[in-house]
C-alpha cells in the first residue's frame, strides 16, 4: 500500500558555527538541469520573501511554515507535504514556531524549463493517454499535495544524487527528475479526482472512479469494474498505475478511508458501523488500515474531530 503524507529522509542540519543567517539559511547544490536548495530557519519570522527563476518543487522536512501564494488564503505547510511553484512567482513565508531547538527545514528543487518541456514531450510521445485532449502536463493551479511513498522516495533519490560526488550525477539526476515529474503529475491527477472542477479528461478513468466512489460500501470486484469500463483487468491496473501512480485496490482503500473520516465526524457513530459502511469486512483490519494511513486509530480520530450529531 502507498502511504499518503510521507516525509522524505531528513538531511542533517547545518552546524551552528556554519550558519550564515538564522532565517532561511541556504545550502545550494548546483547540477546541469536543476538546483537543490536546503533552507533552515531558527527563529520566528513573518512575510519572508522568496522567488526562483525556474519552476521549483518544494517539500517540507521539519517544523511548520505558513505559506502566502498567489492571491489564495495562507495555509500551513507541514512535513510530508509538497508545493510546486511556477517560475518567477513571489511567495511570502511565515515561521510562527521556528526556534534554535525546533528549526524548520525545507527543500526547494529548481528545475530548468527545457528539462520539463523535454520530459513532457517524451511522455506524450512514448506514453500517450487515451483521452483526446488528455496530455501529460503540470497543473500550476493544483500546487499543494501530500507526498506518497513513491514521491518521497524519488525526492530522497534526488537529494542523494545532488549531494553526492558521483562523476555521472548529472545523468543520474536527469533520470530522477523525469521520475519526479511523473510522480507529481500522478499525484496532481489523484487530487483532481476529489474536486468537482478540473476533472481529468480521461473518460475511462472518470467512469471507473465514479463506479468505485458510488459503491464503497459494497464488495468491489476488479474484474467486474474492468468489464463495466470495457477493458481487461490488466488494462485497468495499467490505467491506474499510469494516471495515478497507484493500483485500483490502493485507490479503493484511499476512498474508503476518506469516507470513514467523514463518518467519524459523528461522535455517536460506532467504529464497527463505520467499518461496515466503508466496505471493510473485518473491523480489526479497518482499524489497522486506518491507523496506517492516518497515524491514529479510528476512535482517536473520532475523539479529535467528531461532533455530537444528536445535540
Amino acid at each position: 500500500m502507498a502511504k499518503i503524507r510521507v516525509t522524505p529522509n531528513l538531511p542533517e542540519l547545518t552546524h551552528e558555527n556554519s550558519l550564515k543567517t538564522l532565517v532561511e539559511n541556504r545550502t545550494i547544490y548546483n547540477l546541469e538541469n536543476c538546483e537543490l536548495n536546503l533552507f533552515e530557519t531558527y527563529q520566528r519570522s513573518v512575510q519572508v520573501p522568496l522567488k526562483f527563476n525556474d519552476l521549483v518543487v518544494t517539500s517540507m522536512l521539519r517544523g511548520k511554515k505558513v505559506m502566502h501564494l498567489f492571491e489564495d488564503p495562507a495555509f500551513d505547510y507541514l512535513p510530508g507535504e509538497s508545493v510546486v511553484i511556477p517560475a518567477n512567482e513571489l511567495m511570502h513565508i511565515d515561521f510562527p514556531e521556528a526556534s534554535k531547538e525546533k528549526p524548520t527545514q525545507c527543500l526547494a528543487l529548481a528545475i530548468d524549463n527545457h528539462k520539463i518541456v523535454n520530459t513532457l514531450d517524451l511522455l506524450n510521445e512514448k506514453y500517450p493517454k487515451e483521452g483526446r485532449k488528455d496530455y501529460w502536463k503540470l497543473d500550476e493551479h493544483n500546487y499543494f499535495f501530500y507526498n506518497n511513498d513513491d514521491l518521497a522516495q524519488t525526492i530522497n533519490k534526488i537529494i542523494g544524487i545532488c549531494r553526492s560526488s558521483e562523476i555521472t550525477k548529472d545523468a543520474l539526476a536527469d533520470l530522477a527528475l523525469q521520475e519526479l515529474l511523473i510522480r507529481i503529475i500522478q499525484t496532481q491527477t489523484l487530487k483532481q479526482l476529489d474536486k468537482d472542477e478540473s476533472k481529468p479528461t480521461n473518460n475511462y478513468l472518470i467512469g471507473v472512479v465514479g463506479l468505485i466512489q458510488g459503491s464503497l460500501s459494497e464488495k468491489l470486484n476488479l474484474k467486474v469494474i474492468a468489464q463495466h469500463a470495457g477493458m481487461s483487468t490488466a488494462s485497468l491496473y495499467r490505467l491506474f498505475k499510469r494516471e495515478l501512480g497507484i493500483s485500483p485496490v490502493e485507490y479503493i482503500i484511499l476512498e474508503r478511508i476518506k469516507l470513514a473520516k467523514k463518518l467519524l465526524k459523528d461522535q455517536n457513530m460506532y467504529i464497527k458501523n463505520v467499518s461496515f459502511e466503508t466496505g471493510f469486512d473485518d473491523c480489526n483490519y479497518f482499524i489497522r488500515t486506518f491507523k496506517y494511513y492516518e497515524g491514529v486509530t479510528p476512535k482517536q480520530y473520532q475523539m479529535m474531530n467528531g461532533k455530537d450529531q444528536s445535540a
